[in-house]
């Protein structure tokens, strides 16, 4: 008696699959990989959104706008190209150096410390708004030497979309972060 193989299927039979499971032993992905994956993900995507933006809005307006010309002519809000060599609103020209410095910094601590806020995805967006602020306005200082602004409201300093997020950004970690959960009024 001779030993054959399993003979080979037949014309329209499937072919056994494989067990693959066996050969491979399935990845581990830990609760905290996959959340630090995602926070990561969140925060940088709101990063790379707020940079795209203020950076398209600025080269509208530099493309669009001669430097020191408004659109319209009076209004409550109007568009103004200005340059700004200062921090944000036009504050302390004078510390051009220092505000690249400070960005970086800030920039470095809420991606590699960030999570120390929170792992919720209204955290990362806040995040994520002062970082792709600060980077937006940071890249500018690093490569023009200066920060256009265009947004202006007559009563207040001339800014950009990333003076906006940065400011916004912030506003909302003071108001959310550090904050626990209303606990139930005790019945004693």
């Amino acid at each position: 008696m001779a030993l054959t193989a399993d003979p080979a299927p037949q014309a329209g039979e499937p072919r056994p699959l494989p067990d693959a499971t066996a050969a491979r032993p399935e990845p581990r992905t830990s609760p905290d990989e996959v959340s630090r994956g995602r926070r990561l993900r969140v925060l940088l995507g709101t990063a790379l959104v707020v940079f795209a933006v203020d950076h398209v809005t600025k080269a509208l307006v530099t493309r669009n706008l001669a430097l020191g010309d408004q659109f319209p002519a009076s209004g409550p809000i109007t568009i103004h190209h200005v340059h700004n060599s200062g921090a944000a609103f036009s504050l302390f020209p004078q510390a051009q150096a220092l505000f690249l410095v400070v960005a970086v910094v800030v920039s470095l601590y809420i991606v590699v410390a960030g999570h120390r806020f929170g792992s919720g995805t209204g955290t990362q967006v806040i995040l994520g708004l002062i970082l792709g602020g600060a980077v937006a306005n940071a890249v500018d200082r690093a490569v023009q030497g200066y920060v256009v602004d265009f947004i202006d409201l007559h009563r207040w300093p001339v800014f950009n979309v990333a003076d906006s997020c940065i400011v916004v950004g912030l506003g909302l970690a003071l108001l959310t972060f550090g904050r626990t959960p209303a606990q139930p009024a005790s019945s004693a």
